[in-house]
């Protein structure tokens, strides 16, 4: 996309008015979009995301701007538009590039970008065949297949020069069941940093037939009355509490501003003993996983919470700058090249505890099973949430009984954390996409299932 040569002068150009870093990030994406519903395919759609991102550091100051002409006139134009932002003396200094040659972790063997839409609206055919007919009351199935191939390349004036190609493939699932006026939705999705092939290795008809269940079974729950009450989170996508209030609260994006409630608290135990969570992109062919992360950086396996002791941040070289030197975790991350990096989630989870799921639902007197999650809202700072839970059952006398609908569960992540008293082993993941300041980027999130000792049940229901 951009030879060295160029680069060099690029970046040499950046810090005539003493910036003390500069980043190149150029992107070559392709994104394909297909969706199915009533028997036809009703979208389809090809983007192309050509242009680079060029940014300039003077201590924690920064400033960012993008352009889709990446010859050497066209980045030179717009590194010297930014340079005018500072006004002192050069930084005399030699810039030096490296070329870095990286092993692909995450490896694919059928090409979506080159396999012809006839080869991919068979798995969609697949899910909504199998949907549509699981029960009469489905009234509707929409069923989306989404392929993205990302070629990046990243150089900077600390002589970095790396390239990285994710392909990230996600097929999605929503099944309406309407009866009497009442109208539940189930939904789910399956998504991978790999090629087509995780769809013929997955069991697309037992995903779709879950996914019409969910929606016919909600038709006959009864509204849930509002209180407190243990709560067990399952596994896979019940992780988006600890993604979304806990884990965005000890983003750099946050605790470098001192806004967070865990901002200073390393070293502090702040989640009940039987609590380590993780962020690891490194994990083979998962969904949020990189090889590099937007700065050029190795991902890695961070271990935020140990044992209920905060361990670490996830951190973006900008942020470190302001954290004392907290180091840098493989964590700078952006939509795109129209975006300025900053610290952000890949794969976050609880790692397994010692129980089974039979043990967590036998020891549970009276409580919710949240069986799968909506979704919902959450402060950033306080990391106070609301989230709906879209499938929920009654745990009655140690045994799953009734299902139960319009349940809310709301509360606060540094509550939740503290108030987790059984972890079981059957740690996996849900697939989604992250949204925060930097933009949408495809995140992991997973936990075994949990047992939270009381959490605020919001519901309309009488006495059940």
């Amino acid at each position: 996309m951009i030879s060295k040569k160029h680069a060099k002068k690029v970046l040499k150009t950046c810090l005539i008015t003493g910036g003390d870093f500069a980043e190149i990030f150029a992107e070559d994406t392709i994104k394909n979009q297909l969706e199915l519903s009533g028997g036809e395919i009703s979208k389809t759609n090809t983007s192309n995301i050509y242009g680079a991102g060029i940014r300039i550091l003077r201590g924690t100051q920064e400033v960012y701007g993008y352009t889709n002409d990446t010859s050497l006139e066209g980045l030179t134009k717009l590194a010297k538009s930014l340079a005018k932002s500072f006004d002192f003396e050069p930084i005399k200094a030699k810039v030096k590039v490296k070329e870095e040659v990286i092993k692909n972790k995450h490896t694919i063997k059928i090409d979506p970008s080159i396999t012809p839409n006839e080869e991919k609206v068979k798995y969609l055919n697949e899910v909504y065949e199998v949907a549509k007919d699981y029960h009469e009351h489905v009234s509707q199935v929409i069923a989306s297949l989404v392929d993205t191939t990302q070629k990046v390349l990243i150089i900077n004036t600390e002589g970095k020069m790396v390239h990285d190609t994710r392909c990230n493939v996600r097929l999605g699932l929503q099944v309406v069941a309407s009866k009497d006026g009442d109208m539940q939705v189930g939904r789910d999705s399956l998504g991978r940093n790999q090629g087509l092939e995780v769809f013929d290795e997955s069991d697309l008809q037992a995903f779709a037939k879950e996914v019409a269940k969910s929606a016919i079974t909600m038709l006959s729950a009864d509204e849930i009355e509002g209180q407190v009450m243990p709560v067990v989170i399952h596994n896979a996508f019940g992780g988006v509490i600890l993604h979304e209030a806990c884990v965005h609260s000890l983003e750099a994006t946050s605790v470098a501003k001192g806004v967070s409630v865990f901002s200073n608290k390393l070293g502090e135990k702040i989640a009940s003993d039987i609590v380590t969570a993780v962020d690891d992109g490194t994990l083979e062919n998962s969904w949020g996983s990189l090889n590099v992360d937007d700065e050029g950086t190795k991902t890695q396996r961070n271990v935020l919470i140990e044992n209920g002791i905060l361990k670490s941040y996830l951190v973006d070289k900008r942020n470190a700058r302001k954290m004392d030197g907290h180091p840098i975790t493989g964590s700078g991350r952006r939509q795109s090249y129209r975006f300025s990096p900053t610290s952000r989630m890949t794969n976050t989870f609880f790692t397994n505890g010692d129980s089974t799921f039979e043990e967590i639902i036998e020891s549970t007197e009276y409580g919710l099973f949240a069986k799968k999650m909506g979704g919902g809202s959450v402060n950033p700072a306080t990391g106070e949430f609301n989230f709906a839970v879209s499938e929920a059952y009654m745990i009655e006398n140690g045994k799953i009984t009734r299902p139960i609908k319009g349940a809310t569960l709301i509360g606060s992540g540094a509550e939740v954390l503290k108030k987790v008293d059984m972890i079981g082993n059957n740690l996996t993941y849900g697939h989604g996409m992250c949204g925060s300041i930097s933009g949408s980027i495809p995140t992991d999130v997973g936990q075994p299932t949990i047992r939270v000792s009381g959490i605020t049940v919001g519901g309309r229901g009488g006495k059940n």
